[in-house]
């Protein structure tokens, strides 16, 4: 046992423990590979962050952020290169990191936390002139505190809760918390405030509603008041997490209070967390990569497969599911049929692809072909790992097989460096953010983030 595990089994209370691990938080005691990856993560968020400019969702929260907040201010919101209060400029860059689909995911918590640890972070970091250091630091306590509340809530949670809505208030309560200096008792506080107003559900997936950016947006906006308020005092609730009264009380019926505080300090969760390779939501991710080597292996054509059943776990079921027929490029990003589709037809299933082709003739018709089906297997391994395995059937009558054990991304099968750069340069164009020539000159300064004095605006002023 750690010293923090050791700390909360006599009796000092998970909350309370996560949040003492948050505040004291020394990035001097990380490996140098976790610092490493940290700054992988962060260079992939900046990329997902910039592809958000334009979509209607991102640019309403965004017009809400100019019309409520300063005409100016110490805090950059990406997508526009404006200037606003820590506050807005943290929701904007939640909502527009969160919509292209292309943000990472912790597998076993179910939790995307770049998009709200880094906006939280970069927010704090900038309005207080904090080094690049300290911002390295604050984003791995946010990583370490979200991804284990989210393990703790457990599969029954991810049912009806975005567990990114809902966690990710706890994790940008985390990082605002460490730049901000608080105490472990304050932090416990800010922890308190950040779970009273965690939200986030599922429901808006069936109308291909805009609520999921806005999900993060409000947690890392969330999670950053907490934590401002704690530091002048307010006060929240102590065992917000396993109280009796808590989160796990009214989101969970599996809910693990140990996995709260699993190994702090020498597991560091952070480098389990995968990067998103499609454009589309993890869950069809397995399925995809499954389909692409088997159609790659067996010199496959779209014209050649007349069904494809993708055997998935309950979550898959559960969030795509629902989305039957999709009537946006966001809500394709749900459909599992739509992004095999994709995978079928082109061999990718990027913003390009599902910008101008999830609802094509062909790509329509390759969905109506393809089943998900419950797999025991995939299920059991699930969340922990996320198994992809595909049954094609050709026109031909032939039965074809496939399966991959580490989709594309995650940490046995990781992104280059090199391959970071060309995605995000690839988001970062396609979104008219910033042009190539710009972005491949920001990149040195991304990969050194660490060794800035001072904490700056990472784009010249529009």
């Amino acid at each position: 046992m750690t010293a923090y595990d050791t700390r909360a089994a006599n009796g000092a209370g998970e909350s309370a423990t996560l949040a003492a691990f948050a505040s004291e938080f020394d990035l001097d005691a990380v490996p140098a590979d976790i610092v490493a990856r940290t700054e992988d993560l962060f260079v992939d968020w900046v990329g997902s962050a910039l592809a958000g400019k334009g979509v209607a969702p991102v640019e309403t929260i965004a017009a809400f952020a100019k019309s409520m907040g300063p005409a100016d201010g110490p805090c950059e919101t990406l997508i526009d290169r404006g200037r606003t209060s820590p506050l807005f400029a943290a929701m904007v860059n939640a909502a527009s990191s969160h919509v292209a689909e292309q943000d990472d995911v912790h597998n076993a918590s179910v939790f995307h936390p770049a998009a709200v640890v880094f906006p939280a972070a970069l927010a704090v970091a900038q309005a207080s002139g904090a080094s690049g250091k300290e911002f390295l630091a604050a984003s791995i306590a946010g990583y370490e505190v979200g991804i284990r509340v989210g393990e703790f809530l457990g599969r029954s949670h991810y049912k009806t809760f975005h567990t990114t809505g809902t966690a990710g208030a706890f994790a940008a309560a985390a990082a605002a918390g460490r730049l901000l200096g608080l105490t472990p008792a304050q932090m416990n506080h800010a922890f308190g405030s950040a779970g009273t107003q965690a939200a986030g559900l599922w429901e808006f997936l069936r109308d291909g509603a805009d609520s999921k950016p806005l999900h993060t947006a409000k947690a890392a906006a969330n999670g950053l008041t907490a934590a401002y308020l704690a530091r002048d005092g307010f006060t929240g609730a102590t065992r917000i997490l396993e109280g009796a009264q808590g989160l796990a009380a009214g989101m969970s019926s599996d809910a693990d209070p140990r996995r709260l505080v699993d190994r702090l300090g020498s597991r560091f969760a952070i480098a389990e967390t995968s990067f998103k390779f499609h454009a589309s939501c993890r869950h069809t991710h397995p399925a995809a990569d499954a389909l692409l080597k088997a159609m790659t292996e067996q010199k496959l054509a779209m014209a050649d497969i007349a069904s494809v059943t993708a055997f998935v776990h309950q979550g898959a079921i559960d969030v795509l599911g629902p989305v039957v027929t999709p009537k946006s490029v966001h809500q394709a990003k749900f459909s599992m049929g739509t992004t095999l589709g994709l995978i079928a037809a082109h061999g990718r299933a990027g913003m390009t692809e599902f910008d101008e082709m999830f609802d094509r003739a062909d790509v329509a018709d390759f969905r109506a072909r393809v089943t998900m089906v419950l797999d025991p297997e995939v299920d059991g391994a699930y969340p922990a790992r996320w198994i992809g395995k595909v049954r094609i059937v050709t026109r031909e009558g032939r039965t074809v097989d496939a399966r991959v054990d580490e989709p594309k991304g995650d940490p046995g099968n990781t992104l280059s460096r090199d391959e970071i750069e060309a995605k995000v340069i690839g988001l970062a164009r396609f979104s008219n953010a910033a042009d190539p020539a710009e972005m491949t000159k920001l990149m040195p300064r991304l990969w050194a983030i660490g060794e800035l004095n001072r904490l700056g605006p990472l784009l010249a002023a529009g």
